[in-house]
């Protein structure tokens, strides 16, 4: 992809964010899906308005929405095309709602099973993370710097997500954790940016959907971080299935926390 198209391509995102996103922060209701999860306003208007800016943009790419039916999201996934974007317009909805500025626009292009683009912006903090296929990842614009990691896990901070974790493994952290203190913020994307970033070390996640994970598991990537699932496997699948991630951004550290948390990371 040209970089001009790039460039505008996160020009029109950040401007849709900070019209559509920032202008209804904490001040919307909000309903339950038929999954249990939340959904606003915002989220269906955010949603439109992209796969709108998209079209104008890129008319050969396909588009796959959290907001959209299983239907149409298995429909694209079964003709893929030329590619496809995946786009979640609001990750980190509850926060929204409750006023807790930790929400982010996710939006990753998947051309023949693999992510060529990713860009996550969190319109709260005024911060565009995005990478493109073995180009490295940047922060509004700039190489992402890399901080010095801790020396053993058991000084690391963890961003966990207990929720959605085998109820054995859950237990066992809260009874003995491994790592020096632990985070929940909410928002699977930016949690995934922020251990690129070195503001947290080491990751987990028991369940999320392609929309949370294409672009941030993919920054991460290119930050040179390291990823599994709780089964060990290392590649993104990029399917509807749910899946976990144990993640850090230091090679030594995903080690330690791999071996402590039984996981044989594989390449299938």
């Amino acid at each position: 992809m040209e970089l001009e198209a790039v460039e505008e391509l996160l020009r029109r995102l950040r401007r849709a964010a900070d019209e559509e996103l920032m202008t209804r922060f904490n001040r919307v209701g909000a309903r339950i899906k038929a999954d249990g999860s939340v959904v606003t306003e915002a989220d269906l208007i955010m949603q439109g308005r992209m796969q709108r800016e998209l079209a104008a943009l890129f008319p050969d790419y396909g588009f796959l929405g959290e907001e959209m039916d299983l239907g149409q999201r298995q429909s694209q996934l079964a003709r893929p095309g030329a590619g496809f974007w995946v786009l979640d317009p609001l990750d980190g909805t509850s926060n929204f709602v409750t006023g807790i500025p930790y929400f982010a626009v996710s939006l990753a292009l998947v051309v023949e099973r693999r992510v060529e683009l990713a860009v996550v912006y969190d319109p709260a903090r005024q911060e565009l993370f995005h990478a493109m296929a073995g180009q490295g990842a940047r922060l509004n614009g700039q190489p992402l710097a890399r901080r010095a990691a801790p020396a053993a896990l058991r000084k690391a901070i963890a961003l966990v997500d207990y929720k959605r974790l085998p109820a054995p493994l859950a237990r066992r952290l809260a009874a003995s954790p491994p790592y020096g203190s632990q985070r929940s913020f909410g928002s699977v994307a930016l949690d995934f940016c922020w251990i690129a970033a070195g503001r947290g070390h080491v990751y987990l996640h028991g369940r999320h959907n392609l929309w949370d994970y294409a672009a941030g598991l993919t920054i991460l990537h290119e930050a040179g971080g390291h990823s599994a699932t709780l089964e060990g496997w290392q590649e993104m699948k990029l399917e509807l299935q749910p899946r976990s991630t144990a993640a850090a951004l230091d090679a030594a550290l995903f080690i330690e926390w791999c071996n402590w948390l039984g996981i044989t990371p594989r390449q299938e």
